[in-house]
């Protein structure tokens, strides 16, 4: 699997590069900025991209930008965005085509190599990613509109869903059958007025409720 990492910190690009390459992937290139993670994206067609959410030069959210672009220009590259704390306006901006083959992660979760490796491989195969503590920051905020009308436990499976598990996965996490998980997604879909006849992935589009202002 082809990588191109942009990340405008030096260390944590080359450590990222190395870590990547141990895990068997090829790093295409490892990059400072957003504009030549563009040219880099276009020069080496990757599978997936790691891209840093501030980068410069006004370090504000040119990574993000440039993932957005870079997915306009190349629809199939899925993209892992690192961000050192949860912003939750550029989550919504990323996620807010409702298609799979995006993540968001907590840079501190880079040093959990696993768990790193396993949302990458995720968003590689065209699921989604996105960190445990922006999903838990982000319910804690939102208290109101479509979601307040789901029970607790269905929160909890939206949480897990936005996360990335599958249903046998969310069905081991909460310790029930994974027909009790599929009534419980089913009932979240209705309640977020989701048709099974939507173009959009569902799953995806039920993070977004959320996520969304």
């Amino acid at each position: 699997m082809r990588v191109v990492i942009a990340e405008d910190d030096a260390l944590l690009r080359e450590g990222l590069a190395l870590l990547l390459t141990g895990e068997g992937y090829e790093v295409a290139a490892a990059v400072p900025d957003a504009t030549t993670f563009m040219s880099a994206v276009s020069a080496h067609r990757p599978d997936v991209a790691v891209v840093d959410v501030r980068m410069p030069p006004t370090h504000t959210d040119e990574g993000i930008r440039a993932a957005v672009e870079a997915r306009r220009l190349h629809p199939s590259l899925a993209v892992l965005v690192l961000s050192a704390y949860v912003e939750e306006a550029f989550a919504t901006e990323l996620l807010a085509g409702g298609a799979g083959g995006l993540g968001y992660l907590l840079k501190e979760r880079v040093g959990r190599v696993e768990e790193f490796v396993e949302a990458l491989e995720r968003v590689a195969a065209g699921g989604t990613a996105i960190d445990p503590e922006v999903v838990a920051q982000l319910f804690t905020r939102r208290r109101d509109g479509p979601i307040d009308r789901l029970t607790a436990r269905e929160r909890e499976v939206l949480a897990l869903m936005a996360e990335g598990l599958g249903n046998t996965a969310i069905a081991e996490r909460l310790v029930v059958t994974e027909g009790a998980v599929h009534k419980h997604i089913r009932s979240i879909f209705a309640k977020l007025d989701l048709s099974p006849t939507d173009r959009v992935d569902r799953r995806v589009t039920a993070v977004l409720h959320y996520l969304e202002a």
